[in-house]
């Protein structure tokens, strides 16, 4: 009887600051953990796709809208991208706003965002909160933000949510448990 090979991920970003690196690395290390051939690599750098089963992607959100060269890979690689088992996720401040403004601010997906996630189709779209360093920003976008409910600055990353979206990915792929558990940074 011969065993089905494991699964060949790759996991993609682009990243402003670090976080959505931080974040694809986590989710690459898991999968990994979870016996997938997974490999990591900045967009710009992306493999060739035609040895790749799944493909993941994430992209820090500024401006409302995916950093450019994400939407350019994107919508570059379509096609490609329509023969693949493919999960979106980004990195933003919406999953970190509180209160009932911010909530309903967090849960909408900005509408570039949405037109490249209805234009790609992935499996799944999920947004995660990333760093926001107060040194630098506005008066007036700091009022904005707390306004909307953003509470403290920093790390606002949820590693938990994390480590289940990409439980649900290798739960999809018919990945065994993760040997090991891995440690955010």
């Amino acid at each position: 009887m011969k065993s089905n090979p494991s699964p060949r991920i790759a996991v993609l970003f682009a990243t402003a600051q670090g976080s959505t690196r931080d974040i694809a690395e986590f989710i690459a290390d898991d999968l990994v953990a979870h016996g997938a051939r997974a490999e990591l690599h900045d967009i710009e750098h992306a493999p060739d796709l035609s040895g790749i089963d799944t493909v993941v992607i994430g992209s820090a959100i500024h401006d409302m809208d995916l950093l450019p060269e994400a939407s350019a890979y994107l919508r570059h690689n379509l096609n490609t991208l329509a023969h693949k088992d493919v999960w979106l996720f980004s990195v933003g401040l919406g999953p970190a706003l509180r209160g009932p403004i911010g909530r309903w601010i967090g849960r909408r997906i900005p509408r570039k965002v949405a037109d490249i996630v209805t234009a790609v189709r992935p499996r799944n779209y999920t947004a995660f909160a990333g760093q926001y360093e107060r040194a630098g920003v506005s008066w007036r976008a700091r009022t904005m933000y707390r306004v909307l409910g953003g509470a403290r600055y920093g790390d606002l990353r949820d590693w938990q949510a994390v480590r289940a979206w990409s439980s649900r990915i290798a739960r999809s792929l018919g990945l065994p448990h993760a040997s090991t558990s891995i440690v955010h940074p």
